[in-house]
Formats: structure tokens, C-alpha cells, sequence
């Protein structure tokens, strides 16, 4: 794979497309930061979504999240740079679409509530090709995802990261001015929330604040009998949360409907709205809209 991000072909192209998004040059790092500031300057609140450890389901409480402060009348938008394995757009129901490009920069994909989307899925010619990047190259990347994306003025801007704390998530701390905070996602394991302290010493290191916790996978509530079976451990997010003096937002219920949703590439918070896992979504996008604007 090419070391340009950009340098990628389309098994086809969008129609009307201003202009071939191939042909994008890499810009010197002191002009890309310069857009960088300027475009994240439009953008009030940034917000990262980690975890430690993979498997957590992270892009799906990313996608949801973001899902979740659009409809309350946000303008949001949503970056995905885990470059190995990129979901976002899947759980969106966008996969397929194409990144166009014009005079201004790069146009991102329109997602559910108008959310802004960008990720290098769409930049893929295949859906097996694997993106073979050292992290010099991931760094310029998210450079210009950031800084070379038409983005316009947002409320909230959700960057999703790959598990783990290396060179995604110190590009994300090192390259966004004035970070909002982080999102830190756990499931009730004692392999993840072992995982997951590092991730929110990982924030403290680079003095991000950590706007709090939440348990994905909480619980199952059977639904012939209303039993809550705790499958994958019971209060172990709330425990960390308390031992890391950070907020637990909230504990998202499992629910088979959820793997349908996004097996099928439909955002499971517009298709299930009245669900208690959607009712969670927004119960914790709440949160975080008091935490940041309020504070």
C-alpha cells in the first residue's frame, strides 16, 4: 500500500465527483497543522473513544454515541482512524460510499442526523485489502484526516480509536488542540478493566480529561423470563471507575438485535430506537453534554 493515505483506488467512482480524491498530495506538517488548527478551531467540543483492550465494542458505542448526541440537535461528526480495522462505517449504514474531494479539501461521508463521516474504509478497493502502515504513516494520516477534512463548524467531533495507547492514540493527544476529553469503553471482564486502567493512565499521562466510563456488555435480560444474567461479570466497571476516581457513565445492555443491526449495516440506534440500549445511548450522551458544556 502506497505511503500517501490518499493514493487509493475505487473499484468505482462516485459520479459528479469535483475531483479525483487519488490525486490529493501530502502537504508539508507545518501547513497541514495550520489547516489542522484552523478546521478544529470550527469544531467546539473533541471528543476520543479508547479502550485498552479490543473486543470491547468501541465503534459501536462510538457510532451510537455520536448517533445519540445528533439527535438532540447537535451538529456532530465522527473520524475513524483505526486504520486495521475500520467499523464505523458499518455501524452507521454507510459502507460503500466514497470520499470526494474539491478545491477546499476532502468531503466526508453524510451519515444518520447528518453526521459527518470520514474513514479510510471508504478509501479501500477491496474489503479484504489490508491497510500494511508503519505509524510514521498513521500519523499523517490523522494529520490529514483532521486537518485536509471540510469538517465546517460542528458541535461535537468523535474520533474512534484502535485499542490500546500507541501511535494512533498519542497522534490523537499530540495533533488536536485543546481535546475535549476522553471516552474510555470497557466491558465487565477482569482481562478488559485490567486493560482499560492503563487506557485511563494512558489519558492522565497526557493530561486529557477523562470525561468517564462506559461498561459495554453490562448485562442480558432474557426476554421470556426478564432474568438479568451478568455474562461477562457483574459491577466490574463501576469498580475500576470508583478505584480510577473516574464517572461511570453507563452499563449498555447486551441484546441479539444489536449484532443483527450491524451484520446488516443498519445503525442500530436509528433501527431500534425505543430500545433500553438506545435509552442507555441517550441517557449517556446526556452525560456527556452536561459534563462538557456545563463545565
Amino acid at each position: 500500500m502506497s505511503d500517501n493515505p490518499f493514493r487509493m483506488s475505487s473499484p468505482q467512482q462516485p459520479t459528479k465527483q469535483p475531483r479525483d480524491l487519488r490525486k490529493v498530495q501530502p502537504q508539508a506538517p507545518q501547513a497541514v497543522d495550520m489547516k489542522l488548527q484552523l478546521r478544529m478551531k470550527r469544531v467546539k467540543y473533541k471528543i476520543a473513544i479508547l479502550s485498552g483492550k479490543g473486543g470491547v465494542g468501541k465503534s459501536f458505542v462510538s457510532s451510537n454515541l455520536a448517533m445519540a448526541i445528533a439527535a438532540s440537535g447537535r451538529k456532530v461528526g465522527i473520524v475513524d482512524v483505526d486504520f486495521h480495522g475500520p467499523s464505523v462505517p458499518k455501524m452507521l449504514g454507510v459502507r460503500g460510499q466514497y470520499l470526494t474531494a474539491d478545491d477546499n479539501g476532502i468531503n466526508p461521508v453524510t451519515g444518520p442526523f447528518n453526521i459527518k463521516v470520514v474513514s479510510i474504509d471508504f478509501l479501500l478497493p477491496k474489503d479484504d485489502t489490508p491497510v500494511v502502515w508503519r505509524g510514521a504513516i498513521k500519523h499523517t494520516a490523522i494529520r490529514q484526516f483532521l486537518g485536509d477534512v471540510n469538517w465546517g463548524e460542528l458541535d461535537y467531533l468523535f474520533i474512534d480509536m484502535p485499542p490500546g495507547t500507541g501511535d494512533e492514540a498519542l497522534s490523537i493527544a499530540q495533533l488536536i488542540p485543546n481535546l475535549t476529553g476522553m471516552v474510555i469503553v470497557t466491558i465487565p471482564s477482569e482481562v478488559s478493566t485490567l486493560a482499560v486502567k492503563r487506557s485511563i493512565n494512558f489519558a492522565k499521562t497526557v493530561n486529557a480529561k477523562i470525561i468517564g466510563v462506559v461498561e459495554n456488555m453490562s448485562h442480558f435480560v432474557c426476554p421470556d423470563s426478564g432474568k438479568t444474567y451478568f455474562i461477562f461479570g457483574e459491577g466490574r466497571g463501576k469498580k475500576m471507575a470508583d478505584e480510577m476516581g473516574v464517572p461511570l457513565l453507563g452499563q449498555v445492555p447486551l441484546d441479539p438485535i444489536i449484532a443483527k443491526a450491524n451484520d446488516m449495516g443498519e445503525p442500530f440506534f436509528v433501527k431500534y430506537p425505543e430500545s433500553p440500549t438506545s435509552k442507555e445511548f441517550m441517557s449517556i450522551a446526556q452525560k456527556i453534554i452536561n459534563n462538557v458544556e456545563v463545565n
